[in-house]
């Protein structure tokens, strides 16, 4: 039997958010963090927090995969703290659900966080390719990382009279680069489960 409802989404969370699983710490810390969540096809569908995610492994909707070195504690039992969690039952997910989703952070992810047009990681910003007051659209196919100086070089010119071409041509990303926005930092043990080119 299949089903159309993905487990919980959670958004972006900050660095900070990320504490160190070592042994001195504390049972918040042990729930913290993020779970990756994987179909029952082991695709890579969401990323959830640990509390939804232990919830899903009582219920049996989902197995532990992947496990952290603590262990979380109740008055009358002991889990493993999940890390990657597998789907009983397949989930079915609209093909076309992240296409409605552009965001900075999805753009950045999905350009490897550097300027389509000189290579730099930092000071970034969007760029329309063809600037809107040229017709140009807010799409995935238009929008690209771009430094600012290369933003402000380029201006309102078409890439030819700017003689500024992306250097890939920019694409609506797979649904796995919304595995990179909502985790800012990826977990060793998430990477086998991860395609290598989002």
């Amino acid at each position: 039997m299949e089903s159309t409802v993905p487990p919980e989404a959670v958004g972006s969370v900050s660095p900070s958010e990320h504490p160190r699983h070592g042994p001195g710490a504390s049972p918040a810390t042990a729930t913290s963090g993020r779970v990756l969540v994987l179909n029952a096809t082991y695709e890579p569908i969401n990323v959830c927090t640990v509390r939804r995610a232990v919830v899903l492994l009582l219920k049996a909707k989902a197995e532990l995969i992947e496990r952290g070195r603590m262990e979380l504690h109740s008055e009358s039992s002991t889990l493993a703290r999940p890390v990657v969690i597998r789907l009983i039952t397949y989930v079915r997910v609209p093909r076309d659900a992240h296409r409605r989703k552009i965001t900075r952070r999805a753009v950045f992810a999905r350009d490897s966080w550097t300027c389509q047009y000189c290579g730099s990681r930092s000071n970034l910003t969007v760029d329309h390719v063809i600037p809107r007051s040229k017709g140009g659209s807010s799409s995935w196919e238009n929008i690209v990382a771009s430094c600012a100086p290369c933003n402000r070089r380029k201006g309102d010119r078409l890439p030819r009279q700017a003689g500024m071409h992306p250097r890939r041509a920019p694409r609506t990303p797979r649904a796995e680069i919304f595995i990179h926005v909502a985790s800012p930092t990826i977990p060793a043990a998430w990477l086998q489960y991860l395609p290598t080119a989002a």
